[in-house]
């Protein structure tokens, strides 16, 4: 049976720029079996075009096809959200724009115009985005829409702050929950990927990531078949204070290899189940 495998990047496939051992070979072995394999990062501070030359740099043959990103997820979200003569305010980086103006969002910089705040991770992120972000919500009553809710992104030199810090400095001045994050875990992403670019049924899809709030629980609450890999931010540890559950643990994706017909094993005895 043809399954989806949707992986995590960062922390999953590589840390920064060195791959991790048997990502490659793992794809490639889905593939040759007749998998459809995608890459979903909730990373917004590049383009999906900079993933497809880096995984291409890395020894993992990739198309823009293959590449769902938190921004894209965004963009797609508000090209069916907004009216044709709303406006957004982006805290954010280039790679964040881009993707929204190729889908056509109108972007102002003045915050008392907005209809929509969107908050990504911005390493330039300073007092005035935040308070201008504010005064839209204040005054204009505008949408927040961050990108995605990672609190630290995994590096070589060890976690750093990503788009959850932005998140917490909203959510503080204004003292409400933002109203949509359109990265892992939202339904909307899952929905996307799931019936819109694999277009298989969810149990048919697997999930597979380094980060049980994100990775893990997307796919626990959309029905997908989860995958820990603990080559990133997740430990044992905190499968025990999350109480998230993944599926299966492995050390790192190239235990997939070993797996695959344990998997094939179950898919065939659900399908049984289901006739």
């Amino acid at each position: 049976m043809k399954k989806g495998f949707i992986f995590d990047l960062d922390g999953t496939i590589y840390l920064d720029s060195q791959l991790i051992k048997g990502s490659a070979e793992t794809i490639e072995f889905l593939r040759n079996r007749g998998h459809h394999v995608v890459f979903f990062t909730n990373k917004s501070i590049a383009t999906r075009t900079d993933y497809v030359k880096k995984l291409n740099h890395l020894g993992i043959r990739t198309s823009l096809e293959d590449i769902i990103n938190s921004n894209y997820v965004t963009a797609r979200f508000l090209k069916q959200k907004m009216n044709p003569s709303e406006l957004a305010y982006v805290i954010g980086e280039k790679a964040l724009y881009d993707e929204l103006e190729k889908e056509g969002i109108l972007i102002t910089e003045d915050a008392n115009l907005a209809n929509y705040i969107v908050l990504g991770w911005d390493r330039q992120f300073t007092y005035e985005k935040l308070k201008q972000a504010y005064m839209a919500w204040r005054n204009n009553h505008a949408l927040i829409i961050a990108t995605n809710p990672d609190r630290t992104c995994p590096t070589a030199e060890g976690p750093v702050p990503d788009c959850g810090a932005l998140i917490g400095a909203f959510e503080g001045v204004s003292g409400i929950k933002i109203d949509h994050i359109m990265g892992k875990p939202s339904r909307f992403a899952a929905d996307l990927i799931v019936n819109h670019i694999l277009k298989l049924k969810p149990e048919q899809c697997y999930i597979v990531g380094d980060r049980l709030e994100t990775d893990i629980h997307m796919g626990n609450v959309y029905g997908l078949h989860t995958i820990l890999v603990l080559t990133g931010i997740s430990t044992q540890q905190t499968i025990k204070t999350t109480g998230i559950q993944p599926e299966y643990i492995l050390e790192s994706v190239k235990e997939i290899m070993q797996m695959s017909e344990i998997m094939d094993c179950k898919a065939e005895r659900r399908g049984a189940l289901h006739d």
